[in-house]
């Protein structure tokens, strides 16, 4: 396969150009000579390089400073240097900064042909690496973060400024929003990234079972531990640990999590050898923590342990300008999956999707484009596929505009517990003239005895 690969060589001394491409075209490779660094940089732009020789001694650019431009262009070339006995120090100065390897004049022809070889078995595994890198990146990344509103722009750019220091994430929303895909953002954009990315949703396990989940247990250290397992924590070392619905954990578990956090050392459950691990933790949470410190139901040294860096993700009915982009997303996904041809969303049903409040937020939208799909012919979603509480919440068509603004006013006040900011943010309004609409449709809170 050496037809494949490139050598260019950069020396003033005609001899040594001569000699070397005809050596490696021998050897089957593909070869481009230059003479200075003018040439070679010209060479460089017109196309990628496998190898590249250079002379340290040339009239102009030396092969030092050709080094480095070539490393701008191309920083994963392998260059090896051609030096005379005299320079050397010069070959020893370019290897520290990031040549492969240097050649002496007069050159062994034989010795030459094996450091090539070498030199692309190198090359090969460095490629292989960055795809591997590459891949295992989109792996990390799983669904998208989907949105072109301000609101989701905001969570996108605050999380991908601190993903590359070891900051602690709060990540804040509702349920449904997405909080564990802007985890995976994080995870994907750190340095971290190519080490495990461990999600415990916290709400869902046993409070006598969450113990061994982040610490792990020795072989009998309880009736059913019936071999030694790792907890999520040691898993974890050298990427990150997701705490999803961090605020429904007990206190006594409160108290184990943050001496961890500090000190980022545990012993397993039944043991007693002490465990370093090296991990960056990212918590979300859709419950009032403040609230819960206020009450002792959350430890407040935990809590500002936790709440170091904050994301807040908007509910999808703050950002209705992303919902066609989410739907047409999930439209795809479930297209290819079910091998439907269903190709797009008619206008009357995404009108129904726009104007929808969608309290589970995105997951509520994920699973009605996944139902819509199993229903719908060919080649479009229409509103009878869409669930039927999408209909019934649609106003009825006779009904007055007056009517419509009243019982859409009360529905959010409703919603938001008749807080007056939150609903006049929501209904685009200002709070005067919030407060006049209540007073024109005499709305009432209804209070429960």
């Amino acid at each position: 396969m050496t037809h494949k690969f490139s050598i260019l060589v950069v020396d003033d001394e005609f001899i040594v150009r001569d000699s070397l491409s005809k050596w490696f075209t021998q050897d089957g490779y593909k070869v481009g000579v230059a003479e200075n660094a003018a040439q070679a940089l010209k060479l460089m732009n017109e196309g990628p390089w496998d190898i590249i020789f250079i002379d340290i001694k040339m009239p102009g650019m030396d092969g030092l400073e050709l080094q480095k431009r070539i490393k701008e262009i191309d920083p994963n070339a392998i260059i090896i240097i051609i030096t005379a006995f005299a320079s050397v120090d010069s070959a020893v100065q370019a290897l520290k900064e990031g040549a492969y390897d240097y050649i002496t004049k007069p050159v062994d022809p034989d010795y030459l042909s094996h450091l090539v070889k070498n030199a692309l078995k190198q090359k090969k595994l460095t490629d292989e690496n960055i795809k591997l890198r590459e891949h295992v990146s989109e792996l990390v990344m799983g669904e998208e973060l989907i949105g072109e509103s301000p609101q989701i722009k905001k969570v996108i750019e605050l999380a991908k400024t601190v993903a590359p220091t070891n900051t602690t994430v709060m990540i804040r929303g509702e349920s449904g929003t997405g909080k564990e895909l802007v985890a995976r953002l994080i995870h994907a954009h750190s340095p971290r990234r190519y080490f495990p990315f461990i999600s415990v949703n916290c709400g869902a396990v046993p409070d006598t079972l969450l113990e061994s989940e982040l610490f792990g247990h020795e072989k009998g250290a309880f009736t059913d531990a019936l071999y030694r397992r790792k907890g999520k924590f040691e898993l974890a070392d050298g990427g990150t640990i997701f705490l999803d619905e961090v605020g429904t954990i007990s206190l006594k578990m409160q108290i184990q999590l943050l001496r961890v956090l500090e000190t980022k050392q545990f012993t397993r459950i039944g043991g007693n050898e002490i465990i370093t691990s090296d991990f960056r933790v990212i918590c979300a949470t859709n419950s009032d923590l403040e609230q819960a410190v206020k009450e002792g139901r959350f430890r407040e040294d935990l809590y500002y342990r936790l709440n170091v860096f904050t994301i807040f993700i908007p509910p999808l009915r703050e950002r209705r300008s992303d919902i066609p982009l989410i739907a047409k997303y999930y439209l795809e996904k479930y297209a290819t999956m079910m091998h439907k041809p269903i190709t797009e969303i008619s206008p009357e049903a995404m009108d129904i999707l726009i104007r929808y409040d969608w309290p589970g937020n995105v997951r509520e939208l994920k699973n009605a484009i996944e139902r819509a799909m199993v229903l719908a012919k060919p080649p479009a979603i229409r509103p009878q596929d869409l669930p039927i509480q999408l209909i019934e919440e649609e106003q009825p068509e006779n009904e007055t505009l007056e009517a419509v603004e009243k019982a859409h006013i009360l529905k959010i006040l409703n919603k938001t517990n008749w807080n007056i900011t939150q609903s006049a943010k929501i209904l685009g309004i200002d709070r005067v003239t919030l407060y006049n609409k209540i007073e024109k449709y005499n709305l009432k809170r209804n209070r429960v005895a």
